[in-house]
């Protein structure tokens, strides 16, 4: 296998996490549910927790304007890395809770009894549960696209599904569960078509391929920083900027305020509008770190070597008896695959032992296993650090499986 690009080669030394606690490498291969940490990214959030470490947007004092000016650094960062605008980028807790402030924000203004949302079969919990919420409330119409046969989100069938009374399309750019690739550009112009808006999952797109929102021709783009190689508990949602100007705020506080009086509060313009409280200042800043990290690195290689890592695991995976693979053969970072008469839970047991870790369960993606016909499915995700030693590891942990299990 030749990697995709020379500094991804030596990549995997920035990573301290790469390694067990007795020095030995960790095939990690579970990037698609979090991503480990390079150095660089650690650096910046302890010198932003310690030696820079201020409130923002309220001191006067020199080092909360220093810090001040780090944190809407971050927001510039991550604007200009998926092509939009600062003033449309709000930090949230991760992509969870951007979905949840689109449908409590956006959706309660702006969706009634009548209306319908369509979504696919392959979505995230995230984006299935918030849209359940909205509809016991408003009475909104959840439809469901179906898949084509390789694991796609089925634009034919979601063009005759859509109709005038569809006001928003909501799915994910890239498969947690399959690595499909949706066609954002004909699923914007399906939505377009009918008046809808369109809302795209980039959890497992942003850390893998190079992303433009204005491109895309989105609406609403939502990410998580732990997936892109920084810190938890910080994503962010991006916006058009005329529609954020129209969202209510969803959590009142300190921050998100013009000027509060007991008559009646006015509210600041967006972004700020949608960040109340205390922001996350030290995981905005490690989030930026992330960003500088991987565009160091190039969009485009990371995403020639993890479509290289997936095509030969899946590869090796279909020379095997009773294996199951599942998804489109060109999927991106994510092969998920069944083992005949061996529980994906089982296998991750012994493939721990080996020092190799994989998911192992539904993925929060319950409604994608009912119609694979499986409970659960083993699931490699590779990210930047991974190479083929990863794969082979994999492979004989595999092999080592099924011997015990006969």
């Amino acid at each position: 296998m030749t990697l995709a690009s020379p500094a991804l080669a030596t990549a995997r030394a920035d990573f301290p996490g790469m390694v067990t606690r007795d020095g030995a490498p960790w095939h990690y291969l579970d990037t698609g549910a979090t991503a480990q940490k390079p150095q660089a990214v650690i650096d910046a959030t302890v010198r932003a927790m310690g030696a820079d470490y201020a409130t923002v947007h309220r001191g006067v004092y020199a080092r909360s304007a220093e810090m001040t000016l780090a944190y809407e650094a971050a927001r510039r960062r991550v604007a200009s890395f998926i092509g939009g605008r600062e003033d449309e980028v709000v930090f949230t807790r991760g992509a969870t809770e951007a979905i949840n402030l689109v449908a409590q924000t956006w959706g309660q203004a702006n969706l009634k009894n009548g209306d319908r949302v369509l979504l696919s079969l392959l979505e995230h919990h995230s984006n299935i549960v918030p849209w359940q919420l909205l509809a016991a409330r408003t009475g909104v119409a959840i439809d469901v696209c179906p898949l084509t046969a390789d694991g796609r989100i089925d634009l034919d069938a979601a063009e005759r599904i859509l109709t005038p009374a569809h006001k928003l399309v909501s799915f994910a750019h890239v498969s947690n569960v399959l690595g499909a690739v949706l066609d954002v550009p004909r699923a914007a112009a399906l939505a377009r078509g009918v008046g809808a808006r369109l809302l795209l999952d980039g959890c497992q797109a942003v850390p893998r391929l190079p992303v433009d929102v204005a491109a895309l021709d989105c609406d609403f783009y939502v990410f998580s920083s732990h997936k892109l190689y920084g810190p938890t508990g910080i994503g962010a949602l991006w916006a058009r900027a005329d529609i954020l100007a129209d969202m209510p705020p969803w959590q009142g506080g300190g921050a998100m305020i013009d000027r509060v009086s007991f008559a009646g509060t006015t509210f600041a313009p967006p972004p700020a509008r949608f960040e109340a409280g205390t922001p996350a200042i030290i995981e905005a800043i490690g989030l930026a770190a992330a960003i500088d990290y991987v565009e160091g690195l190039g969009m485009a290689a990371l995403h020639a070597h993890e479509v290289t890592l997936a095509a030969t695991l899946r590869t090796e995976l279909q020379r095997l008896n009773a294996v199951t693979v599942f998804g489109p053969e060109d999927g991106v970072g994510v092969v998920s695959f069944a083992l005949d008469g061996i529980h994906p839970h089982d296998l991750g047991t012994i493939l721990d032992e080996e020092n190799v870790a994989i998911r192992a369960g539904h993925h929060c993606a319950q409604p994608l296993m009912e119609h694979l016909g499986v409970p659960a499915t083993a699931r490699a995700s590779f990210g930047l650090y991974n190479d083929e030693s990863d794969i082979a590891a994999l492979l004989r942990g595999i092999e080592r499986t099924r011997r015990i299990f006969g």
